[in-house]
């Protein structure tokens, strides 16, 4: 399965269109660490996180993680846990998981500057939820509804294309 991001505003998935946004600095072939754009480029999927306290695991083919307190995504290039899930409390500079705001109730990490970790290179890209197409920090956001469908279509050989 493949997923297209066209216009900057509609991922294709199938024979699905659904209404997203991006970061507010548009895409990017060298994106940087803090510059508000969405990379550029083919990616694979990571697996779903989500909080069980607020929701069931939903059906899905890819991986499943449940997102606890103290969870979080380093987003410090400094750090020898860039761009990785990590525990909050630990002297790192990360995106906190565990939000009140609900954007992060479920989420999916772009497999991007994940395998050689370049530092300042970009950090914390995922698919996750928006519930008024607020333009993100870098990341891919979708209405609860529309991420449902994605995450029934997805499976572990899904890509994304984001040009």
């Amino acid at each position: 399965m493949l997923i297209r991001l066209k216009n900057k505003d509609t991922l294709i998935i199938g024979d699905f269109a659904l209404k997203c946004v991006i970061g507010e600095n548009g895409i990017k072939s060298k994106k940087v660490e803090g510059d508000r754009s969405t990379p550029k480029g083919k990616f694979t999927l990571g697996k779903l996180y989500f909080r069980k306290d607020r929701e069931n695991k939903p059906k899905t083919k890819i991986k499943t993680k449940f997102i606890i307190p103290k969870m979080g995504w380093c987003d410090d290039p400094k750090s020898k846990y860039y761009n990785k899930e990590c525990t909050l409390g630990k002297n790192i500079k990360c995106e906190k998981l565990y939000r009140k705001d609900n954007i992060y109730d479920f989420l999916i990490p772009l497999n991007y500057n994940t395998k050689k970790i370049i530092p300042y290179k970009g950090s914390a890209i995922f698919i996750h939820l928006t519930k008024n197409y607020k333009k993100t920090k870098g990341c891919i956001a979708l209405k609860k509804k529309d991420f449902f469908i994605l995450l029934k279509l997805i499976n572990k050989r899904t890509k994304i294309i984001i040009s």
